[in-house]
C-alpha cells in the first residue's frame, strides 16, 4: 500500500510541476493573442516582437530535406525548350 501512495505521491507532484511550468511558458509566449470583439469577428492582436509569417511552407519535409519536394507548379521555374527538340 504504501508503494501505490508514493507512486501517486510522485505522480502528483510531477503534474503539478508540469503545470507550473505550462503556466510560466504561457505567460511568456511569442504567440500572438487570439480574441474576439463585440460582433463576434476573431481579432488577432501581435505582439511587438512577432514576425508576420509569409505563409504556410508548401513543402515542410522538403524545406527540411527530409523528404524530395514535388514537381514545381505551371510558371514556377518550368523552362520549355524554344527550338522544339526533344531534350533527354
Amino acid at each position: 500500500m504504501q508503494r501505490v501512495r508514493i507512486g501517486l505521491t510522485g505522480l502528483a507532484g510531477v503534474f503539478v510541476l508540469v503545470l507550473f511550468a505550462a503556466a510560466f511558458f504561457g505567460v511568456v509566449s511569442d504567440e500572438p493573442t487570439v480574441s474576439t470583439d463585440a460582433t463576434g469577428n476573431v481579432v488577432i492582436e501581435e505582439t511587438a516582437n512577432t514576425a508576420a509569417p509569409v505563409g504556410p511552407p508548401k513543402e515542410p519535409l522538403a524545406e527540411l530535406g527530409v523528404a524530395p519536394g514535388a514537381a514545381p507548379e505551371a510558371g514556377e521555374g518550368n523552362v520549355t525548350p524554344s527550338d522544339g527538340a526533344a531534350h533527354p
